[in-house]
């Protein structure tokens, strides 16, 4: 089990990267923007996968509808991000040494660090841009991968495998099936509300998928380096039935 989440975290995060390589290389044209504020001359843009994710962009351009609902949906993001941080301080100020705080909550902390540093160097390294200027004086913002689509998805991926100790474990398939809702309307939503291209959804997909095989991993591990039990009433990192190890 251990060797198949490392191989499968390996091989997602070589498929972003060769996806990426083919964003930036695979019929690279310059698209039409949309200018949504009506006040900046006809503007165009670079972007791989042209012929594909301009007919996407015609027909679903920017809906300001799902716009919103997805921004909504990020601030969540963040707010549940600074809800396990300020769990972690608490154990840390009570329990007086890193040591003894939660080990998820730890590895928790490294996956939404992984997961901002992601999504500040392609801020920083723009693939290509947004298909919509939605701000004349900020002109065209960094578009891949979908920065918005990746923070949610692996925020509410990470809840898939919360604490049984917190919630009790009759309520975790509840919190999965909503957590597992709330990503499917981030994807969905992110591109009916047209401000990405096609192509910055697949990319934040990927990364996500990668970086959250990452950090299950990274809680397999720990659970057989510290022997616990198999059974269900002994496991208190989160897994409940969702994860097994083979012994």
């Amino acid at each position: 089990m251990i060797k198949t989440g490392i191989w499968r975290t390996a091989l997602l995060f070589l498929l972003f990267f060769a996806f990426t390589l083919a964003v930036i290389n695979v019929d690279v044209q310059n698209v039409a923007v949309e200018d949504i504020t009506g006040t900046a001359p006809s503007l165009t843009t670079e972007v791989g996968f042209a012929t594909l994710n301009a007919l996407v962009h015609e027909a679903m351009p920017h809906n300001s509808l799902f716009y919103k609902l997805t921004t909504l949906l990020g601030y969540a993001a963040l707010l549940i991000v600074a809800g396990d941080g300020l769990l972690g301080v608490m154990q840390l100020i009570r329990r007086r040494s890193l040591k003894k705080v939660d080990a998820q909550l730890i590895f928790l902390g490294i996956f939404f660090v992984l997961t901002l540093l992601c999504y500040v160097i392609f801020e920083k390294l723009p693939i290509n841009y947004r298909p919509v200027l939605l701000d004349a004086e900020e002109g065209l913002e960094a578009s891949y991968p979908s920065s918005h689509t990746m923070l949610a998805l692996c925020v509410f991926g990470a809840m898939m495998v919360p604490y049984p100790q917190l919630f009790g474990k009759k309520a975790l398939p509840l919190i999965r099936i909503g957590a597992g809702l709330l990503m499917a309307v981030s994807v969905a939503g992110r591109i009916l509300s047209g401000v990405h291209w096609l192509t910055d959804i697949a990319g934040a997909v990927l990364l996500s998928a990668a970086l959250l095989s990452l950090y299950v991993s990274m809680l397999q591990i720990h659970r057989i380096h510290e022997n616990q039990q198999d059974d269900d009433d002994a496991i208190d990192d989160g897994f409940g039935d969702l994860f097994r190890d083979d012994k």
